[in-house]
């Protein structure tokens, strides 16, 4: 039986797929009795959903898996994060097994950011709001403290294609090729991509 793989999933956690998300509320969730109270009158993590850090490495069998799918998961995370990530996704693929993945594309922001240069009262706010690499209030709270510690929202290293490229080659990946939503001739990926999540993004596939 085939063994499909996706990390950083959020609530989108389709059967047929093993869900792995690494958010501190999915851990609050599963806690007895307060696990309830922490989530009450919000949206919960699908119970399928598994934790799981792709970047502390996923609790799978080495060249144990088909596929491996993340969609903006991978900007999250710093860049020697991102190399850990990279190596630990390679690893529990088989050999021959895909990987695909999504991200907001830096080269898209840049343009957008020169082509509304002269019509924006404020480029350089926009792009740094576009991008999520700005900071506008370092908070001084408790929750602020929190948040800053665990929490995973803010983007902490952005790509274009040719970079992606790049890494996964030095990775061992081979046969990286950028992708469009939908062109994956294996139609479990069908049930993890959404068509919103392509637009302005870097998206590639390879194979281990």
């Amino acid at each position: 039986m085939n063994r499909y793989v996706q990390y950083g999933c959020g609530f989108t956690a389709p059967d047929g797929w093993i869900n792995y998300d690494a958010s501190p509320t999915l851990r609050y969730e599963r806690l007895p009795l307060l696990g309830k109270l922490y989530t009450r009158n919000k949206q919960r993590f699908p119970e399928n959903v598994r934790y799981g850090d792709i970047v502390k490495g996923l609790p799978e069998n080495p060249d144990s898996c088909d596929a491996v799918y993340c969609s903006h998961i991978l900007e999250h995370l710093a860049y020697n994060d991102f190399k850990k990530a990279l190596e630990n996704t390679l690893l529990i693929l088989k050999p021959g097994g895909t990987f695909r993945g999504v991200v907001p594309d830096l080269r898209a922001a840049v343009d957008a950011y020169i082509k509304n240069y002269d019509q924006s009262a404020s480029p350089a706010s926009d792009l740094m709001h576009d991008t999520m690499l700005g900071i506008e209030d370092r908070g001084k709270g408790i929750r602020s403290i929190m948040m800053k510690l665990y929490g995973n929202s803010k983007h902490l290293w952005m790509w274009d294609y040719p970079s992606l490229r790049y890494e996964l080659q030095n990775a061992g990946f081979r046969n990286v090729r950028p992708i469009s939503f939908g062109d994956s001739p294996d139609s479990n990926f069908a049930l993890v991509e959404e068509e919103s999540r392509f637009y302005g993004a870097a998206a590639f596939e390879c194979q281990k």
